[in-house]
């Protein structure tokens, strides 16, 4: 039987589709309103139950968004937190049923969590199951909230003053961690490649020129190679991370992150965990989007009617191209990605 949309999954693909919600950040608090509201119904009675509508309604935001990864990495929080929260309330539960124990200890806690994942019937009714859902993902909520100032406030350990950065089109987590760094350093130096043909680089240097005290420099495309010499940094966003610490950033990044490998110049994404997936890059269906034409040759010209034209908007980067990546938890290096995956997904989730 196949599953049917719920009407808020409607509502937000297609305002995702039109351009109403746009961002990782935005799409990911909208993702997390719809698996609250369906925790907070009561359409469900088990555990096992829960699962199934948060991974069927996944299946269809996944297939109707497959650039979209986010909606697809807050499911499989929502169901690793569903397993955690029952196990704790079962083996509190056991605890309790016997008297010939005093206290359980974090160790017995441990123990019996992970041995119990093979035998634990998830269908079974678990009292108090959605409060302790719904107070865990108010923590989610905060951990989303917060996630670029916690970003924000490293940049003091990593960019100091008289420095000369670059960075490639316009990412929010950018803008906000350039500004806190010109705010804690001085006479820097910001230079912004303008990645064609959206050239989303001059909405980020308008931003960044509001503050007399830095240089800002916007160069084009082409230009990346010959001014990479003088850099002492390279700092981007990046849509999504696989799971092997490779990147889906805008389309110029894997140029940006060749030239800093050519000059031995650091390379350092800004990655909140929810950008954290699972995948990897021969598992997604559509790992690019062609965007318009139009930008690159316009369709009225003579050279479109002999040429075709291909705009994509994604590059791919390789693991070995960067250095470090910055999330709301902490530096990491791309090869420490497998870990993480680990601590946010559980191994049975990563295929939804």
């Amino acid at each position: 039987m196949r599953e049917q949309p719920l009407k808020e999954v409607t509502q937000l693909i297609h305002a995702i589709k039109v351009g109403m919600v746009e961002g990782s950040y935005s799409i990911t608090n909208k993702t997390l309103d719809i698996f609250k509201y369906i925790i907070m119904s009561k359409s469900w009675q088990n555990a096992d139950e829960l699962m199934r509508i948060v991974r069927a309604q996944s299946r269809i935001m996944q297939a109707a968004l497959p650039q979209e990864t986010v909606t697809s990495n807050i499911a499989r929080r929502i169901l690793k937190l569903t397993r955690e929260e029952f196990d704790l309330l079962h083996a509190k539960i056991q605890h309790f049923a016997d008297d010939s124990q005093a206290s359980l200890s974090l160790h017995k806690l441990v123990t019996q969590t992970s041995e119990s994942n093979v035998s634990v019937d998830y269908s079974k009714p678990q009292q108090g199951l959605r409060e302790a859902l719904l107070d865990h993902l108010q923590e989610v909520e905060t951990e989303l909230e917060t996630s670029s100032e916690n970003i924000c406030v490293q940049a003091e350990e990593h960019i100091h003053s008289s420095e000369i950065i670059l960075t490639l089109g316009h990412s929010r987590s950018v803008e906000n961690f350039l500004k806190r760094a010109i705010k804690k350093r001085q006479y820097l130096t910001i230079i912004v490649a303008e990645c064609a043909p959206s050239c989303r680089g001059h909405n980020l240097a308008t931003k960044l020129a509001n503050d007399k005290t830095v240089d800002i420099i916007v160069i084009p495309d082409a230009s990346i190679f010959a001014m990479m010499s003088r850099v002492n940094k390279v700092i981007i966003g990046t849509h999504s991370v696989l799971a092997n610490g490779g990147l889906r950033a805008a389309c110029g990044a894997y140029t940006v992150a060749l030239a800093a490998k050519h000059y031995s110049v650091p390379v350092i994404v800004l990655a909140p965990m929810y950008k954290l997936s699972p995948l990897h890059l021969c598992e997604q269906d559509a790992f690019n989007m062609v965007g318009c034409a139009e930008d690159v040759i316009p369709y009225d010209s003579l050279p479109a009617r002999e040429a075709k034209v291909y705009s994509p908007m994604f590059d791919y980067v390789p693991p070995e191209l960067v250095t470090l990546f910055i999330s709301n938890t902490g530096g990491h290096a791309p090869s420490y990605v497998y870990r993480l995956l680990t601590e946010l997904y559980h191994p049975e989730d990563l295929e939804i």
